[in-house]
C-alpha cells in the first residue's frame, strides 16, 4: 500500500564526510546517491555511499525482518529472535512488540550494522515522527492516545488506496467506535492469519483471534503494520463525516456511505465484478476493504 505523494529526501554529511541522500516515503526500491564531492586538488572524487535498506509504507514487522536479514546476509529469523536484545525504545502498551514502529523509509547502514542497530534506528525513527509535532499535536486533540492513534493509521494505511481515502476509512474506525460497532476490518483478519486477499469467507470472520475485529469489539491489540506519515496525519485528523461503510470496487473508486442499503448495493456491485473477472466472493463474506457486509450490531 503505497501513498500517492512523492518521496521526501534529505541530504546529510556524515562523520567520514559523505553527503548522503535519505529519502522518506512509499518506495519500492532505492539507492543513495554517490554525490561527487571537491578533492584538495579542485577535482570531483565519486564518494561511494553507505548500503541502504528501504522499508515501504505498509509493510509488516515479518516482512521488516526478511528484509534486515536478506539485506545484512543473516539466516532467516536472525533479525526476529533479536527483538528481545535489541532495547528498543517502544510504548509501554506495545509489550515490546515492534509492530507500528518500523518507520517506513530508507535506511543507510554500513559494513557492521546488525538487526538491533537497524531496529532501533526505525523505532528511534518513528518515536521522534509519532511524538512530535504536529502528530503530536493532533494526537492531544483526538480521543485516541498516539499508540492507539498508530493502531489506527495501520488499518487505515492497509485499506486505503489514496491519502483522501486513508482519512475517510480512519473516520469510519472512528464512527464505528463511537457507536459500539465491532469494525469488521478484513485486514485485520489478513494480519491474523498472515496473508493478502480480497476475499474473507464466513469462515474467516469466525476464528478464535484477538484481531478478528467481526468478533472482538475495539481496536485490535497492536497496529497490523507500519504506517506511514500520511496514514498517521489521516489517523488522527480525520475529514469530518457521518461513514460506517466502505467497499472498493475497483483502483480509485472506493464508495462510504452511512447508509447500510446502499452499502449493501455496493457490495452487489463488486460481487458482480468479481464474479465477470472469475473470482466470486464467497457468500455473506467480506470484499475488499469493506467493513460491515454484515448488518450493524
Amino acid at each position: 500500500m503505497y501513498s500517492n505523494t512523492p518521496p521526501r529526501s534529505t541530504m546529510r554529511l556524515t562523520r567520514r564526510g559523505r553527503l548522503l541522500l535519505i529519502v522518506t516515503g512509499a518506495v519500492l526500491a532505492g539507492t543513495a546517491v554517490a554525490v561527487p564531492l571537491l578533492s584538495r586538488g579542485g577535482g570531483h572524487v565519486a564518494v561511494k555511499p553507505p548500503s541502504t535498506l528501504v522499508i515501504p509504507e505498509g509493510w509488516r514487522a515479518s516482512q521488516v525482518y526478511d528484509a534486515i536479514d536478506k539485506a545484512l546476509a543473516l539466516p532467516s529469523g536472525s533479525t526476529a529472535k533479536s527483538i528481545s536484545k535489541a532495547d528498543l525504545q517502544l510504548p509501554s502498551a506495545a509489550a515490546g512488540n515492534p509492530e507500528g514502529y518500523l518507520f517506513p523509509a530508507t535506511y543507510p547502514y554500513e559494513k557492521g550494522a546488525t538487526p538491533e542497530s537497524l531496529l532501533r534506528f526505525m523505532v528511534d525513527t518513528a518515536k521522534k515522527r509519532f511524538d512530535g509535532t504536529p502528530v503530536a499535536a493532533g494526537a492531544q486533540r483526538s480521543p485516541m492516545n498516539v499508540y492507539q492513534s498508530v493502531t489506527i493509521a495501520s488499518i487505515a494505511q492497509a485499506e486505503a488506496a489514496t491519502k483522501a481515502d486513508m482519512g475517510k476509512v480512519a473516520r469510519v474506525i472512528l464512527n464505528r467506535l463511537q457507536r459500539g460497532m465491532p469494525l469488521q476490518m478484513d485486514s485485520t483478519i489478513n494480519y491474523a492469519m498472515n496473508r493478502n486477499t480480497v476475499h474473507t469467507s464466513v469462515d474467516d470472520t469466525r476464528m478464535d483471534s484477538p484481531y478478528n475485529s467481526y468478533q472482538r469489539m475495539g481496536l485490535p491489540p497492536t497496529p497490523i503494520d507500519n504506517p506511514g506519515e500520511d496514514a498517521m496525519h489521516a489517523a488522527i485528523n480525520p475529514p469530518p463525516g457521518e461513514w460506517l461503510y466502505f467497499v472498493t470496487l475497483k483502483p480509485g473508486d472506493t464508495r462510504f456511505t452511512a447508509d447500510y442499503s446502499e452499502h449493501l448495493r455496493n457490495v452487489a456491485e463488486f460481487n458482480a465484478r468479481h464474479q465477470v473477472t472469475g473470482q466470486p466472493q464467497a457468500a455473506g463474506s467480506s470484499p475488499q476493504q469493506l467493513p460491515g457486509t454484515q448488518p450493524p450490531r
